[in-house]
């Protein structure tokens, strides 16, 4: 994955970030010129997991960025606020959320003592949950704002809670957030995405866990970095509510060797598999339309609606201030929204995210051919074409964002 500088000037809050995935993933920023606050536990070095938060500062300085070592133990509330408050006044601001930091143990009920339970669940649900909050109001304020999890899809095939109930629990409470956040930030154009490798990654910590060198079996951090890096240079407001598997994120962006990844070239057929990916079939992920059995929107409506995802801007909904619900009934009836009221805007199938201020219902025919120009909302409305319910005055709002997609269809 070739940089492309468009991270040049960002600023990455990255947990975990001393070692591992997380270093690889903030030494790939820096090559773009980014803002790297490494926040993490480790400020003296381990005997056993080399590496410290400023030994990692110093080489993302090296690889041409910018640090901020700070000590974090996620779990600590006051730590991680100061931690934010440290790299808004260092850099200004915060564009990008990495929730890297992880706990596990792989042991079954009997075997799980409560202190690890709580340390899982801490550091991994309830500290990716802190972090995001206490980074929410930074984000809300950049151009390409990106939540980014490091946590698997929502896979509930029994197999992979029976041998570790616990860490399951506290690693799918991760993706839980993906789930709920994506919904509840995605009309301020926040992405949240979750990104899961397919094999095993090479670290201190997978060394540990294998008793040994794990090198043989594992690839490399840096396709773990790569992936991150395809998926947080993309548009937020496009690219969010996804459970990604790194393979399939750079076969997307066009690298199909992915021998390079491997620790062991000559073993890279034969990898030990990560835990909830049970194929080389894509991942499960429960908020595509696909995974629940239906079929994706087609149709003109459909292309509609991606036109004016591609129209929206802040400027659009500062004049605006509305949110719109619309019924669409005929060949393509369904359920679709336009939020013109918070941060870049928003729109997509199903209910608003909040209450609608109008709810207009027209045939789908029509309902293109308003947008297009071709049918004049007044007209629509005086000839009973279009229904509408609630404020008028904010319906005929529309109008001008009609006119600003005639080009687009």
């Amino acid at each position: 994955m070739i940089n492309t500088g468009k991270l040049a000037g960002q600023t990455l809050f990255i947990t975990g970030a001393s070692r591992g995935i997380g270093k690889a993933i903030a030494l790939k920023a820096a090559k773009d010129g980014a803002n790297v606050v490494i926040a993490a536990k480790t400020a003296t070095a381990h005997p056993k997991l080399p590496g410290t938060i400023y030994t990692a500062a110093e080489e993302v300085e090296k690889a041409g960025g910018k640090s901020l070592p700070c000590v974090v133990d996620i779990r600590d509330e006051t730590q991680v606020k100061k931690a934010v408050e440290e790299a808004v006044k260092k850099f200004g601001g915060i564009d990008i959320v990495v929730n890297n930091a992880s706990a596990i143990s792989l042991t079954g009920t009997a075997e799980t003592d409560m202190k690890r339970y709580d340390l899982m669940h801490h550091i991994n649900t309830r500290g990716t949950f802190l972090v995001s909050k206490e980074c929410l109001p930074y984000l809300k304020k950049s151009k390409n704002p990106h939540i980014l999890m490091m946590s698997p899809p929502l896979n509930m095939q029994p197999h992979w809670f029976k041998n570790h109930v616990a860490y399951t629990m506290a690693k799918y409470g991760m993706s839980m957030c993906v789930l709920g956040m994506h919904e509840e930030f995605r009309p301020l154009g926040i992405a949240v995405n979750a990104l899961w490798p397919r094999t095993g990654i090479k670290t201190a910590a997978m060394d540990m866990l294998s008793g040994g060198d794990s090198s043989r079996q594992c690839r490399k951090p840096e396709i773990c970095a790569d992936a991150a890096y395809a998926i947080l240079t993309k548009d937020s407001k496009t690219t969010t509510g996804n459970f990604f598997i790194d393979d399939e994120v750079l076969k997307a962006a066009g690298i199909t060797d992915m021998v390079q990844y491997a620790c062991d070239p000559s073993n890279a057929d034969n990898l030990m598999p990560d835990f909830f990916v049970d194929s080389n079939e894509p991942a499960p992920s429960p908020l595509t339309e696909a995974s629940q059995g239906k079929k994706a929107p087609v149709g003109d409506v459909a292309k509609l609606f991606q036109a004016i995802e591609g129209s929206l801007s802040a400027e659009t909904v500062s004049k605006t201030q509305a949110v719109f619900a619309f019924v669409v009934t005929g060949d393509e009836a369904g359920k679709w929204y336009i939020d013109l009221k918070s941060g870049k805007g928003a729109c997509g199938q199903g209910e608003p995210p909040v209450t609608a201020d109008a709810t207009l219902t027209m045939d789908s025919k029509n309902f293109f051919n308003m947008f297009s120009g071709k049918l004049k909302p007044a007209t629509a409305y005086m000839m009973g074409k279009l229904k509408i319910k609630g404020n008028l005055q904010q319906a005929m709002k529309l109008e001008k964002l009609m006119s600003s997609l005639k080009s687009k269809l």
